[in-house]
């Protein structure tokens, strides 16, 4: 195991890397950073060199000046494995992470390999994708106030209900996970559209936990629709956060993927 931190031009990174085989990169959420992974990497870092990272200002990763509006993070992690010598690899992306991996996948379509957007559409917009965003919008603003406020019977809306319903301890260690970050702001800056993806050709993965309120499975399938060649896995009884409630359901039907279209 070897957790360091390391100065890129915009941004001095918190990352791991741990394992050996090809290289495979995991891209947390808004609501994580890089412990987020901690049961993915046992699993699969016998076969794959596990890298993970916290996104500038998650963590205890920084951004360098005054840069976080004006850089995008996938430059920043393009950066990082230009410093880390990949050349190609898989990436997995969850929430926010989407907004990182997608655009990287389409600007080094040679570099990235393979990509999995857990509970993502990333950057991809067309009407579908935000009208379902829109509605519901309102349902998922009223569960994040009541999280904010402590109000009873309330739940971490990226895990979800659920889980803290029957997994009380792991949406415990979610929220705790989620409180190492700094206060931040997210924006999405980049737009990508049908016509961007009209010559993607990267092996692609959508993954949906059925019962998803942040990013709502019709998002995830309208995304899936406009993505050249993607495979669709859904997970049932699971929220938003399907790597981290139903791992072993998660692990499986990642390294499936992975031995189809990235073989160790």
């Amino acid at each position: 195991m070897s957790v360091t931190h390391i100065e890129l031009t915009s941004a001095t990174l918190e990352y791991e890397s741990e394992g050996r085989g090809p290289a495979l990169v995991f891209a947390h959420g808004a609501g994580g950073n890089r412990l987020s992974w901690w049961q993915q990497v046992p699993a699969l870092r016998d076969r794959y060199t596990c890298i993970t990272f916290s996104h500038p200002g998650f963590g205890s990763s920084t951004w360098t000046g005054n840069v976080a509006g004006t850089v995008e993070f996938s430059a920043v992690l393009s950066e990082l494995l230009d410093r880390l010598e990949v050349d190609r690899v898989a990436l997995v992306a969850q929430s926010m992470g989407g907004w990182t991996c997608l655009p990287l996948a389409l600007q080094q379509p040679n570099r990235v390999a393979a990509l999995v957007m857990a509970s993502t559409p990333g950057n991809l917009h067309t009407p579908e994708i935000d009208e379902a965003r829109e509605a519901s919008r309102g349902a998922l603003e009223s569960l994040r106030r009541a999280w904010d406020a402590r109000s009873p019977g309330s739940s971490n809306p990226a895990v979800g209900a659920r889980c803290l319903r029957e997994q009380p301890a792991l949406h415990y260690l979610y929220s705790a996970i989620q409180g190492l970050n700094p206060p931040r702001s997210f924006e999405d800056r980049v737009r990508i559209g049908p016509r961007d993806m009209a010559e993607y050709q990267t092996p692609t993965m959508y993954v949906i936990g059925e019962e998803d309120v942040v990013l709502p499975p019709p998002i995830i399938e309208a995304a899936a629709r406009i993505t050249p060649g993607a495979r669709l896995e859904r997970v049932p009884q699971a929220g938003h956060s399907v790597y981290f409630e139903r791992p072993s359901e998660f692990n499986e039907v990642l390294a499936g993927f992975l031995r189809d279209v990235y073989p160790s």
